[in-house]
Order: structure tokens, then sequence, then C-alpha cells
């Protein structure tokens, strides 16, 4: 009874998790793997249990003689032996070369740096020399290479409808890939336990065109557009060098080393629509909750509660909000 609602819901058509949706090569590789794998497994328990109804029904005790024994028939070891071997062979091969496939890049892959931290995702994109967190944005129809490692502790980064999950061991480098079919937004999450959090450091993938791509691009590498004196976003930007800028780095406002939060520097870029691990949806009123005490909403987060007063929350929110690289301040 406890498996059925998991088997159910795993079942539920548009799931944003759904990893029954492929919606990229990789993906539907790993489903053209399982789906052969789930029905000859299927035959399998079928006749075993058909085989067992059949015995307990056909042979029950009615104070009949025991009916002729089979131990130590030399053919039916044999053919019971070497039938799983053959399937077991027939599974291995495709599984382990699909294993090998999903983790090799093509040469003319876009590279993506993914680090994960408790409990949120940064992307790096070497080649842009752009810093994000929590959404990535690709372009639609091509190979993104992923090159990654963790800050902290094991991770596993899963994007179920564009492929499988990978770990992120800290000290090393995994590879993984991904690719969207389409434009649209792809739901992932941690898939590793990793501290009281992990529930909430999910992710998003954003697949655009190619011609949105290079737009997005083109702004993220724009420093931050400073917010006009004497507005409550200036207000907040006094704010954020006062209490926010030891932690985190906004481009053409301060720069630290080992930044310990997200780089905010286009916070508010319309493709960037959660923050906070990717859990909140990125509207004022949810910022401003989150200011006032960060643990509540993301049990151990290493983002303390700083006993903001409702005036430094409202600003600060102005600030944020005002980080959109396709606007003005």
């Amino acid at each position: 009874m406890t498996a059925l609602p998991l088997l159910l819901a795993s079942c539920i058509e548009g799931s944003p998790l759904d990893s029954l949706d492929p919606q990229g090569p990789a993906a539907r590789r790993i489903d053209e793997l399982g789906t052969p794998v789930f029905w000859i497994a299927g035959v399998i328990l079928a006749i075993v249990l058909g085989g067992m109804t059949f015995a307990m029904i056909r042979y029950r005790d009615r104070g009949q003689a025991d009916p002729k024994q089979i131990h130590g028939n030399a053919k039916l070891e044999v053919l019971w032996t070497a039938i799983p071997i053959i399937l077991l062979a027939g599974l291995a091969v495709p599984t382990v070369q699909a294993i090998f496939d999903l983790t090799e890049c093509d040469a003319d892959a876009m590279e993506v740096d993914v680090i994960g931290h408790q409990w949120w995702f940064e992307y790096r994109y070497p080649e842009e020399g752009i810093t994000t967190a929590n959404v990535m944005v690709i372009p639609a129809g091509k190979q993104v290479c992923l090159n990654m490692t963790s800050e902290d502790v094991l991770h596993n980064f899963w994007i179920p409808k564009l492929n499988g999950k990978r770990y992120l061991v800290p000290g090393q480098q995994t590879l993984l890939t991904l690719e969207a079919d389409q434009p649209g937004e792809y739901w992932g999450q941690c898939g590793e336990f990793c501290g009281l959090s992990h529930a909430l450091m999910r992710a998003r993938v954003r697949a655009v065109g190619q011609t949105d791509y290079e737009a997005w691009v083109a702004r993220m590498q724009q420093p931050a557009t400073l917010p006009a004196d004497g507005t409550p976003a200036a207000a907040g930007l006094a704010e954020f060098n006062g209490i926010c800028s030891t932690c985190h780095v906004i481009e053409g406002v301060n720069q630290i080393d080992k930044p310990v939060g997200p780089n905010l520097t286009h916070f508010a870029d319309p493709y960037r629509n959660v923050f906070a691990g990717a859990s909140l949806d990125r509207t004022a009123e949810h910022i401003a909750e989150w200011l006032a005490d960060p643990p509540t909403i993301k049990p151990g987060s290493f983002m303390p509660n700083l006993n903001l007063t409702s005036d430094e929350i409202d600003v600060l929110v102005a600030f944020l909000q005002g980080l959109d690289p396709t606007k003005g301040n």
C-alpha cells in the first residue's frame, strides 16, 4: 500500500519532474533503454508468479502422494541458469554503452561549470565569462557539457526530462551532457541527501532559441545597472554594501575572492525567476520573507537572520528587483 501512491505519482502527466517524459536526446536514450527492460522484467515476473500460482493450486495438499521431484535434473538446472545469464548479458551491453555515451561530450559542445553548494547550484560559463545561480540558461538543440564538482558535500545534479543523475563530488570533476529539443523550462532536483534543506535544493534549466540565448549572454556580460540617487533602490544599494557585500557579488558594485552566496549581478533577469535554491518564485513578497529570516524558509541556511528592519527589507527588495538588465533603474 505504501508503494502504490509512489507508483501512481510517477504516472502523473505533466509533472515537472517526470522522468518518463524525455525532452532531449540523453533522456530519450535512457527511456529507450528502460522501456524494454521494464517490459522484459514484467514478462519474467508474470511467468514466475503464474508458475507459482499454478503450482500452489495444482499441487496443494489434498492428501495425495508427493508429485515427481525435479531436484537434480541437470537439463532444467542448466536451462534456468543459462536464461538469466543471457538476459542479463543482453541488458548489460547496451546499458554500459549508454552510461559511457551519456557522459561523453561532443567536441563542439557548449561548456558550463556546475558547482554544488548547500543548498543551491552555481553555474559558470567559462567561454562567456558569466556566473549565475539556480537557473541555467542554454540554447535549445545544442549539446551542453557540464563540468561538475561540489564545494562542500556530495550532491547529485538531476534534470529528469533532459538526462539522468550524476554526482557532484568535492575535489573531483564529473561530466554530464544536457540537450533540450525545444525551448522551455525544465525542473531539476538534487538527487542525493545533502543536509537539512536537501529537498529545497532545486534547479531550473531554461532552454531558449539561439537568438534569445545570444541576447541573454550579451546582457549578462554587462555590469549591474546602478539605481538613480535618491530612490529606494539607491538606499537598498547602500544596505547591500553595508550588510550583504561580504557574502554576495554584484559586478560593478563589489568584488570578493570567494563569495559564500550566489552572484546577484542580474538577480532580476526575466530568466532568473526563482531564488533560494530555486525553491521560491522571485516575487517582492518572497524576497521580503527571505530577507526577514532565511533559516525559517531554508533550515540550515548559511545566510542567518540579520535582524533587518522592515524599512531595510523594503529598500533591499527595491534594489534587488531593480537588478534587471533588460530595464533601466
